[in-house]
């Protein structure tokens, strides 16, 4: 069983005083978010929420002594900039020649002729557009992921195939343990 954290939503802002609070679901329907509850956090609290306007939440903490609500401005505004992930497991499975970008990482990485080059190690988003980290042989490299560079994407093969722009061979860096 894959249990792998994904990143599901953030916590926003607070909403008001009473514990209200502005979450930005990365669901296809941010209303689905509530159904992978509980969602966790990094440190490993749990949270459920239940939605209470257009990506407004009450965020109910899930803790050893039971269920406790969020209900005032302050535990809200710690909890701004949270991350909720669901485990890799609990989300629909891929329809065919579509794959979650967390799939990637770990794949190999092969240039157009097969030979290995290296393994995804991350997918970054900065929101100009998706890259993949590939590292092997003491080099990591940032390659735009565009149908150009990465051709191929064979999840249930386990790999990926890289054909880098010029620039960013030249980019490569030494990558020290």
């Amino acid at each position: 069983m894959d249990e792998r954290l994904i990143l599901m939503g953030v916590i926003g802002k607070p909403h008001g005083v009473r514990g209200l609070v502005r979450v930005n679901a990365y669901t296809e329907d941010p209303q689905a978010l509530a159904d992978y509850a509980p969602l966790t956090d990094k440190a490993g609290r749990k949270f459920t929420l239940a939605w209470v306007g257009e990506n407004i939440a009450q965020l109910t903490e899930i803790t050893p002594a039971g269920p406790r609500k969020i209900t005032d401005r302050n535990a809200a505004e710690r909890l701004t900039n949270t991350g909720l992930y669901a485990p890799r497991s609990a989300l629909p499975q891929a329809e065919e020649d579509e794959f979650y970008l967390a799939d990637l990482v770990g794949l190999a990485a092969r240039d157009a002729s097969g030979a290995e080059i290296g393994k995804v190690t991350a997918v970054h988003d900065y929101g100009a557009g998706t890259s993949l980290e590939i590292t092997g042989s003491g080099t990591a490299m940032l390659i735009p992921f565009t149908k150009a560079a990465v051709p191929v994407v064979d999840v249930a093969a386990g790999h990926v195939v890289v054909e880098p722009p010029s620039e960013t061979e030249a980019a490569e860096t030494e990558v020290t343990p």
